[in-house]
């Protein structure tokens, strides 16, 4: 139609671009809702802020086997706690027929609230 789909943003740098992808990729191509996108694991290539680095970091919710896979195809991988406030803060809000369905990052302090 002629009403946007979603609306989402996230804090992190310049991992701002790869979260953004990672989210309009979950919710559109794998139909999570915003949620389950926000929820998922993150990974992140090079510097959002602090030390200069082109490691690939990934949370360490990923299965080691995706590590270890990137790792054998010669990435440099470093894996950071779960939910790592590194990663940046997402939210994300789908327009849907039937109202807004909401997601707030648990990295984060917000939370999805709607009236």
């Amino acid at each position: 139609g002629d009403r946007p789909r979603f609306v989402y943003g996230t804090m992190g740098g310049d991992g701002q671009p790869q979260t953004q992808a990672a989210l309009v990729t979950r919710m559109v191509d794998r139909g999570l809702g915003p949620q389950a996108a926000v929820e998922a694991p993150r990974w992140l290539f090079g510097r959002t802020w602090g030390e200069p680095t082109t490691a690939l970091r990934l949370e360490s919710r990923f299965d080691a086997a995706v590590a270890e896979r990137l790792r054998e195809r010669g990435h440099q991988v470093q894996v950071v706690e779960p939910w790592s406030d590194l990663m940046g803060h997402a939210q994300a809000i789908a327009l849907d027929a039937d109202g807004l369905r909401a997601g707030s990052d648990p990295r984060a302090d917000g939370a999805a609230k709607g009236w």
